[in-house]
């Protein structure tokens, strides 16, 4: 099979890099063309539109910010649709409303082209490492095609079930992303200004119930002064509103989330937008009048 990739952000270009190295022909596109030309410099194909790319390869893979971003790519001028062919699959990694991933599924679908959502979780860490989380909604045919490469970026693949169940496994992701970004906020900050080393507290609960990815990952980076992403905190607050707008949807209250959006959209008004996700520390540290110690 050929490979097209479209979006080559902190995410985007890690993953249509592995499945280079995984043996696949990759076809690629991107606003910017630095990170076209880099991938190009290690055996990729360069496209120029969104079209051109669909029109050369039998699975496209797409990685992008928002909902309107992946419409236009699909839908708009130049896009997938217009260099469409039977059998052609198109499998987008991003993360965007699954009324949006319908909606472009049933479009594509018109001109037999198969749609998967499948955003990821794991961060820059999981693109560069190929060890995503992957949670896949379309058809059983889509995805036992598309798994193979699908397995070239991640470690754990789940097929959810319907086009849309993959964006909808995403949201519930971001909820327990942003709890214990939040939470380990809290947690830092409260050690700290109660007089407790927060180093040696997260040493001593992350073994126990406490225990968590945030816990094993985040901690150092933000005892060592780094708050660079990572997961920008307003593709955070981008996801969380997604989350919100499909709570409302199906009449779902979700009252910690509701507060959580409040912190990382805080974040975007403090300057903070382009800092990690686990920087939401800095909101913690606003309303507590203190600085964590690094």
């Amino acid at each position: 099979m050929r490979i097209g990739y479209i979006g080559l952000g902190i995410m985007g270009k890690s993953m249509a890099r592995n499945i280079l190295k995984a043996g696949y022909e990759v076809v690629v596109h991107n606003r910017s063309r630095e990170s076209v030309m880099e991938l190009v410099g290690e055996g990729a194909f360069e496209a120029h539109t969104p079209a051109e790319v669909a029109i050369a390869v039998d699975i496209v893979f797409t990685n992008l910010p928002d909902s309107p971003d992946v419409e236009l790519v699909a839908l708009g001028e130049d896009g997938i649709i217009e260099g469409a062919h039977p059998g052609l699959i198109f499998v987008d990694n991003s993360t965007i409303k699954p009324a949006t991933a319908r909606m472009i599924g049933k479009r594509l679908g018109e001109k037999d082209v198969t749609m998967l959502d499948a955003p990821v979780s794991g961060g820059d860490i999981g693109a560069r490492e190929g060890t995503l989380t992957i949670m896949v909604g379309g058809s059983d045919a889509g995805f036992i095609t598309a798994k193979p490469v699908l397995e070239a970026m991640g470690k754990t693949i789940t097929h959810v079930g319907g086009l849309g169940d993959g964006q909808i496994a995403k949201a519930a992701n971001q909820i327990m992303v942003a709890a214990q970004m939040v939470a380990m906020g809290e947690l830092l900050i409260l050690a700290q200004k109660a007089g407790a080393d927060p180093e040696k507290v997260v040493q001593a609960i992350r073994g126990g119930a406490a225990g968590c990815w945030t816990l094993d990952n985040k901690p150092q980076r933000l005892f060592a002064g780094n708050r660079q992403p990572g997961f920008k905190a307003y593709m955070q607050a981008k996801d969380l509103g997604i989350v919100m707008d499909t709570a409302r949807e199906y009449g779902v209250a979700l009252p910690l989330s509701a507060v959580n959006t409040q912190l990382f959209n805080a974040m975007l008004e403090m300057d903070m937008r382009e800092l990690d996700n686990s920087a939401v520390i800095g909101v913690i540290e606003q309303l507590a009048g203190v600085k964590l110690r690094i």
